[in-house]
């Protein structure tokens, strides 16, 4: 991981789906003061922005392929020239492989990184017994929050949330962001950044709590 002189301290947040990174992410942005920075929430403002990335990005989009990692970093990079990116910023989800982390080495110094750890079956129970309201909707959970008996029969589960679905989202986890865990690990030998693994199975205020206390720490 190579430094980068005089650049910003960014923060980079990531653990498997349906472990509460969205969730947390909120409230980490508001104890550092880093604003939250969602790969997708980029694409989707650079594909209504019209920009020249937004236009490629928009390509690969709506063909229903991935958009390479280039567009990708190259949309990190204009948005970590913002005014309130002076500071760093909070990756939500991002890098998801050790080739993305090492470019966006190159963009700013990630000085913390935050894995958030949760056993797959968990995730599986969280994901698998989500429910939706196809009128308002609303999410609830068959487990951890009923819905209402008057409005259980018009529930749905969404495609995505199907236990073939979420097993096959875990194993691309494993298989591809999962090792940035050790890749931090090394890299935090050889200079000053931290990485903190959070136990990500409690309720979300105790999460938080968890995270705060090794922010302060």
């Amino acid at each position: 991981m190579s430094s980068v002189s005089r650049a910003p301290s960014s923060i980079v947040l990531f653990g498997p789906p349906g472990a509460g990174k969205g969730t947390q992410a909120g409230n980490i942005s508001r104890v550092t003061g880093k604003p939250q920075v969602s790969t997708g929430d980029m694409l989707r403002a650079a594909v209504k922005e019209g920009s020249q990335l937004g236009a490629e990005a928009k390509e690969y989009m709506e063909a229903g392929l991935l958009v390479p990692d280039e567009i990708i970093i190259g949309l990190i990079s204009e948005r970590m020239m913002h005014d309130d990116a002076t500071e760093g910023v909070l990756f939500d989800g991002f890098p998801r492989t050790i080739a993305q982390a090492e470019e966006l080495s190159k963009i700013t110094n990630v000085s913390l990184v935050i894995m958030i750890q949760v056993p797959d079956e968990d995730i599986i129970d969280r994901i698998v017994g989500r429910r939706m309201d196809p009128r308002t909707g609303d999410i609830y959970h068959v487990k951890f929050n009923p819905a209402p008996s008057d409005i259980t029969p018009r529930l749905v589960q969404r495609k995505d949330d199907t236990e073939e679905t979420v097993r096959s989202r875990l194993d691309a986890y494993h298989d591809q962001t999962k090792p940035l865990s050790s890749w931090y690990n090394e890299v935090s030998k050889d200079s000053d950044l931290r990485v903190i693994s959070v136990d990500g199975r409690g309720s979300i205020d105790a999460v938080s709590k968890l995270i705060e206390n090794e922010i302060g720490s």
